[in-house]
């Protein structure tokens, strides 16, 4: 039988460890962590992910900021929030909503925050130290740092022994999904669309992480028998028997057909996108306890 993981009851457990840790922290040290979202602009996806992320904040106990900026907000003005905010010692992650407006840059935004605050793992220090192996020391990306904790479930701690392949090479995902897996001991593949004879290369994966963002690419026949797949793909696409008009979610990853090989599989939705909001109150947890001199929990 097939295992479909319910990302849904993970995240919950990540956020019930996530509030004992604050309690904690609040109770011995006299912290409560301290998150910032920024949002610029009135795009409804963002709004509703940013809320969501608030929303989550105060039930795990943090001290949850809002900077909602009008669309028209300049590069100065939102570095210069992001200064402040840098310089408040009562914020431990600061996010900015992406994407930003087209006017706006956000890579020169990102690199701003403070490495120990940027708790979405994007500057190139936490980069840099997950690429060199340094968990302890860094923030990890919060999508792959979700996806991690399904392998972990289902193969442990040490992978040792495992092939493990990621289609996908992007800095948000691929690369640190890659990163973290060989740390784990995996020996990893990374596929891409340049790839040779993309199937063969999936077929040789125990675990195989599909984000390519293209729907339903990775099929039955790519799959290795027992394999664990992660698929982070979320693809919208028209859905006519619901209706005229309708559309639905679907991963990276033909579910209906791989689920009858794969060992354990992610769903989309309900996979990997509700432990990214998850491993971002984790972040924020493991900055607080860093800035309090505390050794941190881990997720």
């Amino acid at each position: 039988m097939t295992t479909v993981i319910d990302g849904k009851q993970v995240a919950a457990s990540v956020i019930e460890a996530v509030k004992s840790a604050t309690q904690a922290l609040e109770t011995d040290a006299g912290v409560r962590p301290g998150l910032a979202v920024v949002i610029v602009g009135n795009d409804p996806a963002s709004h509703a992910y940013v809320s969501s992320k608030s929303r989550m904040a105060k039930e795990c106990g943090f001290q949850s900021v809002q900077h909602t900026l009008p669309e028209e907000t300049t590069q100065e003005d939102l570095a210069a929030l992001v200064a402040k905010l840098n310089e408040d010692a009562t914020i431990h992650g600061i996010l900015v909503q992406l994407p930003l407006p087209k006017h706006l840059n956000s890579e020169p935004i990102i690199q701003s925050i403070l490495p120990e605050k940027d708790v979405d793992g994007l500057h190139v220090v936490n980069a840099g130290k997950l690429a060199t192996g340094d968990l302890e020391g860094g923030l990890v990306s919060c999508t792959p740092a979700g996806a991690m904790v399904f392998v972990r479930q289902t193969h442990g701690e040490d992978l040792s022994g495992l092939n493990a392949v990621v289609i996908g090479r992007s800095n948000l995902f691929g690369k640190p999904m890659a990163a973290l897996l060989l740390a784990a001991n995996a020996t990893v593949t990374t596929a891409h669309s340049r790839t040779k004879d993309l199937p063969a290369v999936c077929r040789n994966a125990d675990i195989l992480v599909a984000a390519v963002g293209r729907p339903e690419m990775v099929k039955a026949d790519w799959v290795k028998p027992g394999a664990t797949v992660i698929d982070v793909g979320i693809n919208r696409v028209s859905a006519p028997e619901k209706g005229e008009g309708k559309s639905k979610l679907v991963g990276d990853v033909a579910f209906a057909e791989v689920e009858k090989v794969a060992g354990v599989i992610t769903p989309v939705p309900g996979g990997v996108g509700p432990m990214t909001i998850a491993m971002l109150m984790a972040n924020t947890v493991i900055a607080a306890y860093r800035k309090a001199g505390r050794k941190s929990p881990r997720f």
